[in-house]
């Protein structure tokens, strides 16, 4: 796997992967959950609303990309 890969709305991804937003590199981190959106910690990238988007930028899910540690 390449440092990163664009995994889209897909919903096999570990609970617990870092994912960043590829248009403006906001991270959505599990454990830390979205404030914004009041998405409590522990809510997996899967576990999303459909309708969440980027608390930065307001991009869809889709533009989402694994981070590899």
């Amino acid at each position: 796997m390449s440092g990163f890969e664009n995994f889209g709305v897909r919903s096999d991804l570990a609970d617990d992967v870092l994912l960043e937003c590829g248009i403006c590199w906001t991270r959505y981190d599990p454990a830390e959950g979205d404030g914004v959106a009041q998405i409590p910690p522990g809510t997996p990238f899967a576990a999303l609303p459909d309708d969440w988007h980027c608390p930065n930028c307001d991009a869809p899910k889709g533009k989402f990309m694994a981070v590899e540690s």
